[in-house]
């Protein structure tokens, strides 16, 4: 799969669903601080999908387990992205 199909549309997609599921709570906990700390909820959601972007590629790239561990710590630093490196 290459990057143009794991889209940005898609993985707003999952982050609505994951709000909506309240599943993993940490999405809604994000959101929720991220709020509270002066983020538009767009900008929010786009964050939250840069936390999702590395578990979404590991499933669908290299067929691996959805790490909720990993994407829970990502979640808790953000609006800092270091796992992205030089792409923030």
């Amino acid at each position: 799969m290459s990057d143009e199909q794991l889209d940005q549309a898609m993985l707003f997609e999952v982050v609505e669903n994951q709000l909506a599921d309240n599943y993993p709570k940490q999405v809604t906990e994000t959101l929720m601080r991220l709020r509270m700390t002066g983020h538009s909820r767009d900008e929010a959601i786009e964050l939250i999908a840069c936390a999702l972007a590395p578990e979404m590629i590991d499933v669908i790239e290299h067929q691996q387990s959805f790490n909720l561990e990993r994407y829970a710590a990502h979640l808790a630093q953000l609006p800092e992205t270091p796992w992205l490196g030089d792409e923030a």
